[in-house]
């Protein structure tokens, strides 16, 4: 089979990593990929918002399943025009797609399905946000409607916080025509996870959870980032929980698409948090997370293909069911000086190839490109890498994360050393 991945960071990189090493995999292409996956496949010249060249390229190549990796050409409609071209899609329609780009439509399919969450509201006008806010003596959370690449969401101790961000979002515009509604939520307290199952619109596979560790700063301090590590399963995973994630709050919200007539189908991402009067779901994503997708992807024990292809074709119930293994795996995201603000790039990157590896860890590229020699690996971006560990431990699997990640370098290269202290007990002291 070939098979194209689409998108440039680390979690396509983690799904191509995936995916080839699926005996049915003959050709991998990547759109546009990076420096990761010009090493698994070809790269194609090709914005993952490039809808039609996407649909032409996967034509003119023959290629008989097309995985999307990012939110913005799912919410585009890139999977209802690959389908209806006769190319299986993994992903979500456009339509089913705006449960994640639209915080106020997810919002309303939990109301109707029972899923509990914050209590909330919307707006759709500064005023009426800022007089809200003036009127609610609680903590809160502004959120962007739209789509806001990660960064829509303000976490607002007091008024004045609140007012900030509403300001920002809706009058300054900075998050463009997604903030122009927000979704202002209760603050909630308690630990955070991500849960990822595969479904075809009707059933559901079982699922895995992961962490992600959003603030730049050890301890969770300064400002929010694409992530910046992640480890899973978490310290307070149960079984009993997922089966709880699974039967109320992620089937729920599939059934009630399918009465809507827009099934979905792909990846479902449920982001909880569990606080002292049980987990409550704070967002549903249309993809696989970043860098979950590193943490759990080599935890997938059921071939890829065969997963993937059951849920685009709607037919989940025939294929084996979905295993995954209960390793534990670590990531730990090595990103460039001054992000998630003004950074630079071009910087060459070493320790990717030489070296003693340990065979427990592998290194995904998000933020990185081939120089134009095409052996040597620049900087890209801000989140470059990911370092993964996998061990029968969480602290063995620590100890290759952090080990891998001391092991390469770059001007500015630098990497939280806290990821997964809280299951532990301690910072990393390895790296």
């Amino acid at each position: 089979m070939r098979v194209l991945v689409v998108g440039s960071g680390g979690r396509e990189h983690a799904l191509a990593w995936r995916l080839t090493q699926s005996q049915s995999v003959s050709e991998l292409f990547a759109a546009p990929g990076n420096s990761g996956t010009a090493a698994l496949g070809e790269n194609l010249p090709l914005a993952d918002t490039d809808v039609d060249g996407i649909v032409s390229a996967a034509l003119e190549r023959s290629v008989d399943l097309v995985v999307v990796g990012p939110e913005t050409p799912l919410a585009m409609g890139l999977c209802d025009r690959l389908q209806a071209a006769g190319i299986p899609a993994f992903g979500p329609s456009r339509a089913a797609a705006r449960l994640e780009s639209s915080k106020s439509f997810a919002r309303s399919v939990m109301d109707a399905a029972g899923v509990p969450g914050p209590n909330y509201r919307v707006f759709e006008s500064v005023s009426g946000a800022l007089n809200y806010v003036q009127h609610y003596d609680h903590p809160v959370v502004v959120k962007a409607d739209g789509l806001a690449a990660g960064k829509g969401v303000a976490m607002c101790a007091n008024r004045e916080d609140a007012t900030y961000a509403i300001r920002s979002s809706m009058e300054e515009r900075a998050f463009g025509v997604a903030g122009e509604t927000v979704v202002i939520e209760d603050w909630l307290e308690g630990p955070e996870v991500s849960v990822f199952g595969f479904t075809d619109g009707v059933e559901l596979s079982p699922v895995v959870a992961a962490t992600d560790y959003k603030r730049i700063g050890e301890g969770g301090v300064g400002p929010n980032t694409g992530g910046m590590g992640s480890y899973g399963p978490p310290h307070f995973w149960t079984d009993e929980l997922a089966e709880t994630v699974r039967q109320d709050f992620m089937l729920p919200v599939i059934r009630e698409l399918a009465r809507r007539g827009t099934p979905y189908r792909g990846a479902l991402y449920c982001g909880l948090m569990v606080t002292d009067a049980g987990p409550k779901v704070l967002e549903f994503n249309c993809r696989f997370g970043d860098p979950e997708t590193q943490v759990i992807m080599p935890q997938l024990l059921s071939d890829p293909v065969e997963v993937m292809l059951a849920c685009s074709t709607g037919s989940l119930a025939d294929a084996d069911p979905v295993s995954w293994s209960d390793r534990p795996a670590m990531a730990v995201v090595m990103v460039s000086d001054g992000y998630p603000g003004t950074y630079e790039t071009g910087f060459p990157i070493s320790g990717l190839t030489e070296g003693d590896w340990d065979p427990g860890s592998v290194v995904f590229h998000a933020g990185a490109r081939l120089a134009d020699d095409g052996d040597n690996v620049l900087t890209a971006g801000g989140r470059v890498l990911a370092c993964v560990g996998i061990a029968d431990e969480l602290g063995d699997a620590r100890d290759r994360a952090y080990r891998r990640a001391a092991q390469i370098s770059f001007d500015g290269a630098y990497y939280r050393r806290d990821i997964g202290a809280e299951a532990i007990g301690s910072p990393a002291t390895v790296g």
